[in-house]
């Protein structure tokens, strides 16, 4: 099998590293990849919003499946262009997803089908904010309506932050096109919990669990990134959790995206809030999750490619899957002044020696090829995963990995998982 993977982060490539892993697998190629990509696939040098090219490359190259990794390509109709062209692909079409492309449809779908998410309005002026602040008061959580590379969510706790945010969206108009309608949502608090299945447009077979963690700061602090860190499992869920999360959100959503004409085949993300109450959904992605699947799929047993294809052909078994008994936990290493002006050029080294480490998977994200130097080209730089037996020994072996990797201005929390080994720990006294 000849496959395609599209998307150039830490997450395109852990699947060309599942991929590679695969038997079926003969060859893969990336567009438009990164330098660690290109050390276990072949480079196309095609932007990943470059549809037409993209299609036209895919049937050149005899490409048996393709594999979309970022959000924008599926916004733009790249699963449409290569079904009309006959080219297999794993991830929805354009009206599918626009459960991510856009957050109030997101919303309103899950009204229409009965979905337990938090209450919200939709504002497009910054007047017709303020009835729903006396409603929801502070903290309150303001999402830009279309895709802002996961950093369009605010949460203002004071009137003070309330003000930035109002002159962030509305004055400044920071989101540009996708800040044009805003989703004025409750805060509610709990435990997050990101949970992906894999659906062929009728059925829906869960992946492992994973907890990420969203926040620049430790402890959970400073503005919204696209994701710090990760582990998986996500550890400390209560019983029978996994199969409530498929009842009440992913098989609703599944028959629901069917029953309005907008088959959904790929992978779900739904994010979610553990209330007291149950499950609440945040938001929805279309695509793998970033941090959580480097971690998780360096515990899938058996064919990741095999399992993709079954479900872009609509023929998705629900034997269900096999994982490793070893946790994964990934931190992120992030340039200088990530999210909001990240530094690039800086030179990058130690990912070898951090390789050569047992246990140790580093993947590239922001990286790039200065002549013979490896430097930072994005906010996100690299995802360095540990595994071990338990989460403990997994983020010991991740951190010393990370320790031997630098760069100038590296960024990174130092308290992924902290707060899941100290639950662990109440929960044992």
């Amino acid at each position: 099998m000849r496959v395609l993977v599209i998307g150039s982060g830490a997450r395109e490539h852990a699947i060309v590293h599942a991929l590679r892993r695969s038997p079926e697998v003969s060859e893969v190629f990336s567009a438009p990849g990164n330098p660690g990509i290109a050390l276990a696939a072949d480079i196309l040098p095609l932007a990943a919003d470059d549809i037409p090219s993209l299609a036209e490359a895919a049937a050149d190259l005899r490409i048996d499946m393709t594999v979309v990794g970022p959000e924008l390509p599926l916004a733009l109709g790249i699963g449409d262009e290569f079904s009309k062209h006959g080219l297999r692909l794993f991830g929805p079409t354009s009206v599918a997803a626009q459960l991510e492309s856009s957050k109030v449809f997101a919303k309103d779908f899950c009204r229409r089908h009965g979905i337990v998410t938090p209450q919200a309005v939709c504002a497009v002026t910054e007047d017709q904010v303020r009835p729903a602040l006396k409603q929801f008061g502070l903290p309150v959580v303001l999402k830009a309506d279309g895709l802002a590379a996961g950093k369009g969510v605010l949460i203002p706790s004071s009137q003070e932050e309330l003000d930035e945010a109002l002159e962030t969206f509305f004055r400044r108009r920071f989101f540009g096109e996708a800040g044009a309608k805003v989703l004025v949502e409750e805060f509610i608090v709990g435990t997050e919990v990101s949970f992906m299945a894999i659906s062929d447009g009728t059925k829906a077979l869960p992946l492992a669990t994973s907890r990420d963690y969203k926040r620049i700061g430790e402890g959970d602090a400073g503005p919204n990134t696209g994701g710090m860190g990760a582990h998986s499992p996500a550890m400390g869920l209560p019983k029978g959790l996994g199969r409530t999360i498929m009842d009440t959100v992913i098989t609703p959503v599944i028959r629901g995206m069917a029953a309005e004409g907008r088959e959904y085949r790929g992978v779900l993300y739904a994010g979610l809030m553990l209330t007291k109450e149950g499950p609440k959904v945040l938001e929805f992605n279309c695509r793998f999750g970033d941090p959580e699947t480097q971690a998780v799929l360096l515990r899938l047993e058996g064919s990741f490619a095999a399992l993709v294809k079954s479900a872009a052909d609509g023929q998705l078994a629900l034997g269900g899957l096999s994982w490793r008994r070893e946790l994964v936990a990934c931190v992120v290493a992030a340039a200088q002044g990530y999210p909001s002006s990240p530094r690039k050029g800086d030179h990058i080294t130690g990912i070898e020696e951090a390789m050569a480490q047992p246990a140790v998977t580093v993947y590239h994200a922001g990286t790039k090829m200065d002549g013979d130097r490896l430097v930072t080209s994005g906010g996100r730089v690299l995802s360095v995963c540990g595994r071990g037996p338990t989460l403990e020994a997994a983020l010991e072996t991740a951190y010393r990995g990370l320790g031997a990797i630098n760069f100038d201005g590296m960024t990174f929390r130092r308290d992924i998982g902290a707060d899941t080994l100290a639950r662990e720990t109440l929960e044992a006294e």
